[in-house]
């Protein structure tokens, strides 16, 4: 089953079950897909599903900061449970070990050498990675092997 398909299911059993805040989140999600799909004239793939949700958590992440600072705590909890329904469509984050492997692995595929290739290696990477993987945590791996 697609990453799309699964949504379209979840939307439905938040509705029979009467589930307001998920299927909210649900909604929201969707309409962000088929925005994305307008925008594009396309059908969205499983990354691209991903990467929808991956930008949505960024933002109800940076708007739970925001709340937090005005002393929000209402709008923390709904925006906390939005992120909590969104992370549940994303596979498992890659670990450290496994992104130090990537990346040496890439550095040798590329050949290497230093800082100036850095950008072969993260164009390599981006290509490689299915997952989602925080790319500043990738940066620093490739930074601190590249100045060895």
């Amino acid at each position: 089953m697609s990453l799309r398909q699964r949504i379209i299911e979840d939307m439905k059993s938040a509705m029979k079950a009467r589930e307001g805040a998920r299927l909210s989140a649900i909604r929201l999600l969707m309409a962000a897909m088929k925005q994305k799909e307008v925008d594009e004239r396309t059908e969205l793939n499983d990354t691209d599903v991903a990467t929808v949700i991956a930008k949505m958590l960024k933002q109800c992440r940076e708007s739970v900061r925001q709340y937090e600072a005005a002393q929000r705590t209402d709008l923390v909890a709904k925006e906390q449970a939005e992120i909590d329904v969104l992370l549940a469509y994303l596979p498992q984050e890659i670990s450290s070990e496994e992104i130090g492997r990537m990346v040496t692995q890439a550095i040798h595929d590329t050949s290497a050498v230093g800082m100036q290739d850095m950008g072969k290696v993260m164009a390599l990477l981006k290509s490689r990675l299915a997952a989602p993987v925080n790319m500043g945590q990738v940066s620093a791996c490739i930074k601190a092997k590249l100045t060895r």
